[in-house]
């Protein structure tokens, strides 16, 4: 049976299962939710040793746990090390949902006619790491497993990684692949799709401005004592130009310029600047001055304020400057900046557009290294090659502008490339209220993954 069939004949079931999976709020940034975070790992240890699994493990790290999976079918086949994530984001704010994000519906939408399944991790990533549980289900099912393939499924993807290192260094061997592939990207549309050739990097800070030692009466204090607040507000303001470019000394040092052949060649994916403002309700695009919006999205860097709060934020007036202000800053990265030592710029910068009326603290977070997979590369082939058998039609490379910080260092600790196959679309509104993912994509990724392995062991024969 082919895998069109097997899906055909499948869906339902499927489609069921991953609604079940999604209905387990397993928000790792919460500590309210670890029970539930651990329990999808044992959802997810279940699902591949039903799926055909030899040998599956819940293995402890310092913070979440990571399951580990495999199926070798023959020591001399190539490996192939499938990563995926089973935490989510939070869902807040959760008033803007038109669903309870953890109750799991299904809509129909104008880019989703069939259907779309709405919940929080539905496209990122629960869904797109199902893909796979189920593209060995019919491998196995059907005697179609052309390889040896090994499953690495971790539960703090959302919060930066952070007992992953620990993980790979401690179990190389274990691990041992001849590629790794993920699917926790996007393609450009469902009638074109794409290959994830580019991550950017990630740097991601909070920073604390402190005034007075305690909140203060705006009245009787207002105008003689610095608001941090506003301090704050004007110390944002001064980290982007008149031309949107980022003013941190030293920023840019290390930013590749890419050719104006590079650049033209970005240009040939379809891409509509109207459509896309109109999908956003945005009156005009906004970005770094000389840059398309496909090119400020995925080959510059960033920098951005993810959250601001301070003072008194609850129903009502009261009159006071508060005595901290508070924001959560992301740098996305290319190729060649280090965020550590982006890191240590921004702080030395933010620190000195302070007035001597404040101090400021800034506490790094989390970051993760760019990373770039060569499209003459046999695993890049092998999915090209898979894209084809499924959808009739070449897929086209793209730099993303997201960011996966354990790409890089995969490459670092297994030394192995990675290949992101991923099946969402721009649409689908991860790590934002109404997040959902086409239930035409999750099929259509349970179809073509099959065909990456044949093709891949074919390649390296």
């Amino acid at each position: 049976m082919n895998t069109r069939s097997y899906v055909d004949q499948h869906q339902e079931r499927f489609i069921k299962e991953l609604i079940e999976l999604l209905k387990i709020p397993s928000i790792s940034a919460d500590p309210a939710y670890k029970e539930d975070v651990l329990r999808t790992s044992e959802a997810v240890e279940k699902a591949l040793k039903d799926a055909g699994c030899d040998q599956v493990e819940i293995c402890e790290t310092p913070g979440y746990p990571i399951v580990y999976g495999e199926k070798i079918v023959d020591p001399t086949l190539p490996t192939v090390l499938v990563y995926g994530h089973y935490d989510v984001q939070p869902p807040d704010p959760v008033e803007l949902w038109d669903s309870p994000p953890f109750e799991p519906v299904i809509k129909s939408t104008e880019i989703h006619p069939d259907g779309a399944i709405f919940a929080r991790g539905a496209c990122d990533d629960k869904g797109q790491m199902y893909m796979h549980v189920k593209a060995l289900e019919y491998m196995t099912a059907n005697n179609q497993l052309p390889c040896n393939i090994k499953f690495m499924i971790e539960g703090e993807e959302e919060v930066g990684s952070e007992s992953l290192e620990w993980f790979l260094t401690k179990n190389r061997e274990k691990l041992a692949n001849d590629v790794i592939l993920i699917s926790d990207t996007g393609m450009i549309a469902k009638e074109t799709p794409s290959i994830t050739t580019g991550l950017r990097g990630l740097s991601y800070v909070e920073v604390e401005v402190t005034g007075p030692n305690r909140d203060l009466h705006s009245g009787l204090y207002g105008g003689a004592v610095a608001n941090p607040i506003n301090i704050l507000c004007d110390m944002i303001a001064q980290l982007h130009d008149e031309n949107n470019h980022i003013t941190i000394p030293g920023f840019y040092d290390k930013v590749d310029e890419l050719s104006q052949e590079e650049r033209a060649e970005m240009a040939k994916a379809p891409f509509s600047q109207e459509e896309y403002n109109k999908k956003l309700d945005i009156a005009q695009e906004h970005g770094e001055k000389g840059y398309t919006t496909n090119e400020r999205n995925s080959i510059r860097p960033t920098l951005d304020v993810n959250g601001i709060w301070g003072g008194y934020t609850g129903e009502g007036a009261k009159t006071v400057i508060a005595s901290k202000a508070y924001a959560k800053i992301s740098m996305r990265l290319v190729p060649d900046q280090d965020w550590h030592e982006i890191t240590k710029l921004f702080k030395e910068h933010f620190e000195q557009l302070a007035p001597p009326s404040v101090k400021v603290l800034v506490k790094p977070h989390h970051g993760g290294t760019a990373y770039v997979t060569p499209i003459d590369s046999l695993g890049y082939q092998a999915a090209s090659k898979a894209y084809e058998d499924t959808f009739g039609k070449t897929p086209i490379p793209q730099r993303s502008g997201g960011s996966i910080p354990i790409v890089a260092l995969f490459e670092k600790e297994l030394q192995s490339k990675s290949i992101l196959m991923g099946f969402g679309l721009d649409s689908d509104a991860i790590h934002s209220p109404n997040e959902h993912f086409g239930v035409w994509n999750y099929l259509k990724g349970i179809e073509t993954i099959p065909h990456f392995y044949k093709h891949f062991t074919d390649l390296k024969k």
